[in-house]
């Protein structure tokens, strides 16, 4: 097993995400940093604080170097940070000493590294967004389209009450519109700039520092924090926090799928499922089961992202480090979890025979709760539910029905009403059609 199976060329059609790699790539870094340096400098020489000669030479260069990744390799590991060579790098490319002194004027490596994070970031978080925007609209079809299909609502891994298929549906894609808000809410706290020099007082910069960084926060679309936030490491943990809040969500969903697939139930059919290598007869779920196994992996690697949260001091390379081999993993391996749970909701299909058949397994013993209570019109509550727990032991004995039986100790009482769908389903199919009328209204930009 490779190290990171979402690089593996084994592997990666099962775990990888090509379009989110791309954005947290060596060579995608790089030129997130150059575009930093490039748009610093074009700040500070707007400012005055260096020669806008030199400003409008250190931007037009980081828009057209190519710098090596692989050449960064020696310095990061005796630096802890690839932006010493970067910068190295930059000016032995620029071919211009006299305009190249000038580069990375008054900032810090962690500056560069975090604001070029950000820059991708932000492109990362506009996947996910389509992504979900995508996955609700199709889940909220399938609820709307099965609002009142009657299938089993299980408890504890046993037969609760009756529900309907697109309530059920509507709970997998609820949590997503709440996701969708509070993206909309921190990627604020998340995109912005960081400019703040070596111990986090630009002092380098004088009193023209904060007007940099509001000058460098409007060049690249960011926003701007007001003050350092080097060690302030709220930001990147309550993204992390999103990432799995989206994916323990799609993990709740293929926990569900691969239950409701499973031989002895099979109330779903996946549009898609895996093979064995040895059982012909198998259909295996294989993305539910790895929409529940990266959901679990993300919630780990956050574990370590919110320890992160405790930096020392002005900076913290520990802490830091910690961030660096956690986040991009958990950005990865979301996006990987949304594509494969879109996948999966395109394709599924309710088999409602399944679902009818099981409402009746067990001699309908899972309208006890709806019969209890049209029994205790006519007897006190705790009599009614005596009642029909004994009419379930006989219904557990003889294997005859559970209304049968009712009628037959009742047969004054109206016992139809119990299976009607207005009072078996409860609220399931509003539910439904109100989660599929939410997910129609989202933006489709």
């Amino acid at each position: 097993m490779p190290a990171s199976p979402a690089d593996s060329a084994i592997y990666r059609e099962l775990m990888g995400d090509a379009e989110v790699a791309r954005l947290l790539s060596d060579t995608a870094e790089v030129r997130a940093m150059l575009l930093v340096e490039g748009a610093l400098a074009r700040a500070q020489g707007a400012l005055g604080l260096i020669p806008e000669t030199a400003a409008r030479a250190i931007h037009r260069a980081s828009m057209e170097l190519q710098i090596d990744p692989g050449g960064l390799a020696a310095g990061a590991g005796q630096s802890g940070v690839p932006v010493p060579a970067l910068v190295n790098a930059f000016r032995s490319a620029m071919q211009a000493p006299d305009h190249a002194q000038f580069l990375h004027w008054g900032a810090t490596s962690q500056d560069i590294v975090d604001t070029g994070l950000a820059l991708r970031l932000r492109q990362i978080l506009l996947i996910l967004e389509a992504r979900l925007r995508d996955l609700a609209r199709t889940l909220g079809d399938l609820a709307e389209r099965h609002a009142e299909t009657p299938m089993p609502g299980r408890t504890y891994g046993q037969l609760a009450t009756p529900t309907a298929f697109g309530a059920v549906v509507a709970g997998w894609g609820a949590p997503h519109l709440r996701h969708l808000e509070r993206l909309a809410e921190l990627r604020p706290r998340v995109l912005r700039v960081s400019l703040a020099g070596a111990a986090g007082t630009l002092s380098a910069m004088g009193e023209d520092g904060p007007r940099v960084r509001a000058a460098l926060a409007e060049a690249l679309d960011l926003a701007d924090p007001g003050a350092s936030w080097h060690a302030e490491r709220d930001g990147p943990a309550e993204l992390a926090a999103w990432l799995t809040l989206v994916t323990g969500s799609l993990g709740k969903m293929g926990a569900d799928l691969v239950l409701l697939t499973q031989s002895e139930v099979a109330e779903v059919r996946l549009g898609a499922a895996g093979g064995s290598s040895t059982m012909p007869q198998k259909a295996n779920p294989v993305l539910p089961s790895l929409l529940v196994a990266l959901a679990r992996q993300v919630a780990t690697l956050d574990g370590a992202m919110q320890e992160a949260m405790v930096h020392t001091h002005q900076r913290d390379g520990a802490a830091w480090f910690i961030e660096w081999m956690s986040l991009p993993q958990m950005c990865l391996l979301t996006g990987r979890a949304t594509a494969a749970a879109l996948e999966v909701a395109q394709g599924l299909e309710a088999d409602e025979a399944a679902m009818a058949h099981h409402l009746e397994k067990g001699g309908g013993a899972i309208h006890a709760e709806a019969l209890s209570f049209v029994l205790a019109r006519q007897m006190p509550r705790q009599e009614a539910q005596g009642a029909v727990k004994a009419l379930c032991a006989q219904t557990a004995r003889s294997g005859r029905h559970l209304l049968d039986l009712a009628r037959e100790a009742y047969p004054d009482s109206d016992l139809d009403v119990v299976r009607q769908p207005a009072r078996a389903l409860g609220t399931a199919p509003a539910e439904a059609r109100r989660f599929a009328a939410a997910a129609r209204a989202l933006p489709s930009g």
